[in-house]
């Protein structure tokens, strides 16, 4: 029997919306001409491609599961119940500049979290029909192949993915010493520029690992039960499990992970409740605000804004990332 006819019910729902989403995409790469685009902010584009793919999504997934939450990049907390255990984390177009230049590098990425966990995970490449999912405690895999971080165990031969920042008001200057201090230590860094799909390349063992910062939950979601489920860690820059709402993130295999953090702890900077205000703001502009979507993911750590200015580097294992803020 083959892994797919396997699933869980709610992945195969899941995935059913990622690929009708896809369809959307595909279709519209083929005449990028006559896009619509508008700018949320600087560098940041919404085209009427990620909302016609959110849309297909949300109804797809409402329409199995109408008692579910929905948190989404576009529309942010507008459909789906609003206090639901279940809550769906999408992100429908991830790539969105690369997908308005024809670079074929963007995905649609889909997860579900229960009472704050994530249990269900779906991204897909629709531009090489790449579909990579897991299901907590069943594994991590790419179509129908199983997949697991890689092996390397010296920072030095390691391949690292990374996301430049592109937002006004995004700490460049920070961002630039913390590239130097990874790039002297590795093999090669590398920039696709959708970090859901960079994730997925974690897992697969495509790079040894990841780091961003200034993501969003929707971006990272799905990717880091992926990466758990391929025996990789996932964790903020000192390694604790609140990645989710502190707009950072480093993932990997599990001695290359070590390594990096110790590089990137210097880094680090808490998101205070207040800073994340702004965080998840629907179609419309206006904030949802740090308690909305929280409420609505369920997955921020309750006491993320009182956590102390320095911490110290902890590795975080598999089983450790159950729970609030995983």
């Amino acid at each position: 029997m083959s892994q797919q006819a396997s699933l869980h019910p709610m992945l195969n729902v899941a995935i059913k919306a990622a690929r009708a989403a896809g369809a959307i995409i595909n279709r519209a790469s083929m005449d990028l001409d006559i896009l619509k685009i508008n700018t949320k902010s600087p560098n940041d584009f919404v085209t009427e491609v990620d909302q016609a793919a959110e849309k297909v999504i949300i109804e797809t997934l409402l329409q199995a599961y109408p008692d579910h939450g929905i948190l989404a990049e576009e529309s942010g907390r507008e459909y789906g119940a609003k206090h639901s255990e279940f809550v769906w984390i999408i992100d429908p177009l991830d790539g969105t500049t690369n997908f308005i230049h024809g670079l074929p590098m963007y995905c649609v990425s889909i997860a579900l979290a229960h009472r704050g966990v994530v249990q269900q995970a779906v991204v897909y490449d629709p531009t090489r029909n790449d579909l990579f999912y897991a299901t907590k405690g069943r594994g991590a895999f790419l179509n129908d192949r199983r997949l697991r971080v890689s092996k390397r165990t010296r920072l030095s031969d390691a391949l690292i993915g990374t996301g430049f920042p592109f937002r006004r008001g995004d700490n460049f200057k920070r961002y630039m010493k913390m590239f130097e201090a990874v790039m002297v230590e590795c093999a090669g860094l590398r920039r696709p520029g959708a970090a859901a799909l960079d994730l997925c390349y974690v897992a697969a063992g495509y790079y040894d690992a990841f780091f961003e910062t200034g993501l969003q939950p929707w971006d990272v979601a799905a990717g880091s039960l992926i990466i758990t489920e391929a025996g990789g860690l996932i964790g903020n820059f000192t390694g604790e499990a609140d990645f989710l709402h502190q707009r950072e993130v480093v993932a990997g295999s599990p001695k290359i992970y070590g390594q990096l953090v110790q590089i990137l702890a210097p880094y680090t900077r808490v998101i205070t409740a207040e800073e994340a205000e702004g965080d998840a703001k629907p179609a419309d502009g206006k904030a949802a605000g740090k308690k909305k979507t929280a409420d609505a993911a369920g997955v921020v750590a309750a006491d993320a804004a009182a956590a102390p200015k320095k911490r110290a580097a902890v590795r975080i294992r598999k089983d450790e990332l159950g729970g609030e803020g995983a």
